[in-house]
């Protein structure tokens, strides 16, 4: 097994940012076992639903974020506001959605890393 011995230090300002979707723009970080992105979403911006195998966590740090949870046309389905200083958690393969209900920024945070997300799926 090899071990990295040396910490990195990021700064978001540093790195690309890209455009997957329509008025979303992105910036990432991918590890071995993790991968946080930097996602600023404009009021409107509609990730649609999709799935995968990745643990999720979405920390909104400002803005608001409607994310449809459950596979829609299920009762299942429902509608929940995630605002700054919270923060929702996707078990893998739990279907979602979302929607910026206003200028949004928040931190997604995906274990094991991925290439590819929802919103390049979109």
């Amino acid at each position: 097994m090899t071990v990295q011995s040396t910490a990195t230090v990021y700064h978001w300002d540093d790195l690309t940012r890209d455009h997957p979707l329509a008025l979303l723009s992105r910036r990432r970080i991918i590890g071995e076992k993790m991968m946080i992105s930097e996602i600023a979403l404009e009021p409107g911006c509609d990730v649609p639903s999709h799935h995968h195998a990745n643990e999720q966590f979405c920390i909104v740090l400002k803005g608001c974020l409607r994310f449809g949870v459950g596979e829609p046309g299920t009762p299942d389905h429902r509608f929940v506001d995630v605002r700054a200083g919270e923060v929702l958690h996707l078990p893998p393969h739990v279907p979602h959605s979302a929607y910026a209900v206003e200028d949004t920024l928040v931190l997604d945070i995906f274990s094991p890393p991925s290439q590819t997300t929802g919103v390049d799926r979109g």
